[in-house]
């Protein structure tokens, strides 16, 4: 029996966690895959307060040796279910937890492009971490597609360890940064395709060969999908949660429409997506909690 249980491990269920133990809250943390979330996803972090270019998986260590500092209990379990009476009950794929207030923290997970052999090559011509699998490619062609901040900083990535890169945008115009396209203009092996959709996977014999554009075809060794992304919410199918589009609504107190559950990071409906902003509800969430 815990006081709070915080449902994943990336910066805001950390920020939470931090601040839940020092308020003195018995916690326990859950996580699906790794400690840091999808920070261990993002090749380069300058956008936070006080770091100065920092990879993601060091910066996800710092805030994971804080966890282990702090001696908070957590666990690398996938959760199934919830079950949200006065008594909060937390299923994962090998026990059952309860607790008496309940954090959500799952973040967002990759859209994909809906095409055939896209999930059936994932992992093998297919990628949505440039960071965790660029270096398979390196001194070879590959492709990006999508026109945000995370497809322009990952084709810059991408470029310093590949032969060259092909970035695709369905319109005529990046929804990026200026510093981030200038950024990407400056890269010689980067070639900017807008206008353009991938249309089909390219598979013979049962091998990745590219990928077929509305007037052309790019014989390339992997594409790597940034077209945004959607919130980390299946295992609240059958609970009474208000969600908008999958994300989680919350009021000023991240508290959700139901009494002591609460919600942080971007699994919750907001209009900016920052790390900066996911550490900070995560905190105001627990502040919250502990003054109940």
């Amino acid at each position: 029996m815990y006081d709070l249980i915080i449902i994943g491990m990336g910066i805001s269920g950390i920020s939470a966690t931090i601040y839940a133990k020092r308020n003195g809250l018995n916690v326990l943390m859950l996580e699906e895959s790794a400690p840091g979330g999808t920070l261990n996803k993002i090749a380069n972090i300058n956008n936070y307060p006080g770091i100065n270019n920092i990879s993601g998986p060091d910066f996800a260590m710092n805030l994971f040796n804080e966890i282990n500092n702090l001696n908070i209990t957590y666990k690398l379990e996938k959760v199934t279910d919830v079950i949200l009476t006065e008594l909060k009950t937390v299923k994962t794929i090998n026990n059952v937890y309860h607790s008496k207030y309940l954090l959500i923290a799952t973040g967002r997970k990759p859209k994909f492009l809906g095409l055939p052999h896209e999930q059936e090559f994932l992992g093998k011509g297919i990628s949505t971490c440039a960071l965790c699998d660029g270096a398979l490619y390196k001194n070879k062609e590959v492709a990006v597609v999508g026109g945000g901040e995370s497809a322009l900083s990952e084709s810059i990535y991408l470029s310093k360890i590949c032969k060259k890169v092909y970035l695709i945008h369905y319109k005529e115009e990046f929804r990026s940064s200026n510093t981030t396209i200038e950024d990407l203009k400056k890269q010689t092996n980067i070639e900017i395709i807008l206008n353009n959709k991938v249309n089909k996977i390219i598979v013979e014999d049962n091998t990745f060969k590219g990928i077929e554009l509305n007037d052309k075809r790019l014989d390339v060794s992997c594409l790597f999908i940034y077209i945004g992304s959607t919130p980390n919410t299946e295992f609240l199918n059958g609970t009474d949660i208000k969600l908008d589009n999958n994300y989680i609504v919350v009021n000023n107190n991240y508290e959700t429409n139901i009494k002591g559950v609460y919600a942080s990071g971007d699994v919750i409906k907001k209009d900016i997506y920052q790390l900066i902003n996911a550490a900070s509800e995560g905190a105001i969430a627990s502040i919250n909690i502990g003054k109940l």
